[in-house]
């Protein structure tokens, strides 16, 4: 099975399944010398992690990783970094009701097309699941931004809408995402959820979200100018979160209802000679490049295909079949897919800085209009 590789000079590689003994992954191309310990991942998976709150799948897991390999006394080796994450509370009888059946929404009837046959436990190989890994290498590609930079690089998440309900972005606030189950950083909006998702899952049905993710304090300079783009590497890294059907960079949709004049971020010389721009209309990104502004990403994530209303399908010898969906499930699998979001930023982010100092040495990206000395912005360590 090809495609489970992402990234070019920073790579991850997942493997595993749902319902099977583990999950793990292959983070390569890590630079040397890099202080990581597994404390530095767990956190990440922690919030991602489920049955933290009524409003997601009850499935428990701890979602401890353990490094198998690449780091030695305390610091990356510049070998592969092997990540072991085992699964402890699956309950693969919940599945057995459907094993012969295509369940509405969800990649059974696909994944049976393509090879044959599919893991009917919890989706096996399709599972969100997989995504744990996917946070512990962004945990990982976090670190690689910080230390070849020499400067931290936030990156952060939100939930921004949920079913049709939206937040007040006048009420932003990057505090509240941690303080509400939702990842909300608009504190009444959460409230309201709460209770729109408990009416939800009562009635057996499930909804969508969309999640922001911001990147600061990015440089200018990163990015491929044609096929790899640093927003088209975030919208296929994006896309390729489990239930993701729309991704957009900066105003996105937004902007084709919007006049030139007010789409195009002006600039003017700061004091530092870099720009200052008036707007950040295209996310931090220009002819897929970043700008030096805070790179911002949107993904919508479709309603959980897991439910309880039955919907009408057939099974794998071409009979119509009613399908019912027991077991536990999100009932908004957008709410945990906001550290997925952000971990998949930072490794696109750690893969364009990564090929950038390869392709252009040390010197780190730096308007011509700036100084060029040793300690000039934007420099990238050598380390």
């Amino acid at each position: 099975m090809p495609g489970n590789q992402f990234g070019h000079a920073f790579t991850v590689t997942t493997w595993g399944e749902s319902h099977g003994p583990a999950i793990g992954g292959v983070v390569d191309g890590v630079p040397p010398q890099i202080p990581l310990s597994e404390a530095d991942i767990q956190g990440h998976l922690d919030r991602r992690k489920p049955g933290q709150s009524r409003h997601t799948t009850q499935r428990r897991e701890s979602d401890t990783v353990r490094i198998l390999s690449g780091v030695f006394e305390g610091v990356t080796t510049g070998a592969p970094i092997a990540l072991l994450i085992e699964n402890a509370d699956q309950r693969s009888k919940d599945y057995s009701g459907i094993k012969d059946k295509f369940r509405p929404g969800h990649a059974d009837y696909t994944y049976t097309a393509k090879y044959g046959l599919r893991d009917y436990r919890g989706g096996g190989r399709s599972s969100a699941r997989e995504t744990a890994v996917r946070v512990a290498a962004g945990a990982i590609a976090r670190k690689v931004l910080a230390h070849v930079l020499d400067a931290p690089v936030p990156v952060r998440g939100a939930l921004v809408q949920l079913g049709p309900h939206g937040i007040d972005r006048e009420r932003w606030d990057w505090d509240q995402v941690d303080a509400n189950p939702f990842f909300c950083p608009d504190a009444a909006a959460a409230e309201r959820w709460a209770g729109h998702l408990d009416a939800v899952r009562e009635a057996g049905s499930s909804a969508g979200a969309v999640v922001e993710v911001v990147a600061e304090n990015v440089p200018a300079g990163l990015g491929e100018p044609v096929y790899d783009k640093v927003d088209a590497d975030l919208a296929k890294a994006m896309m390729s979160i489990n239930a993701v059907k729309g991704v957009e960079i900066g105003n996105g949709f937004a902007a084709a209802a919007t006049p030139g004049e007010d789409n195009a971020d002006e600039m003017a010389p700061g004091p530092d000679g870099r720009p200052r721009f008036a707007g950040n209309a295209n996310g931090g990104t220009l002819g897929g490049i970043t700008t030096g502004q805070d790179v911002v990403a949107r993904f919508a994530v479709k309603p959980t295909s897991s439910i309880r209303i039955p919907k009408q399908s057939m099974d794998r010898f071409g009979q119509p079949v009613e399908v019912v969906t027991t077991g536990r499930h999100d009932p908004c699998v957008g709410i945990r897919a906001v550290p997925v979001g952000e971990a998949m930023m930072a490794i696109v982010l750690a893969d364009h800085l990564l090929r950038h100092r390869g392709q252009t040495g040390e010197t780190g990206p730096v308007p011509a209009c700036d100084p060029a000395g040793d300690d000039a912005p934007g420099k990238i360590r050598s380390g």
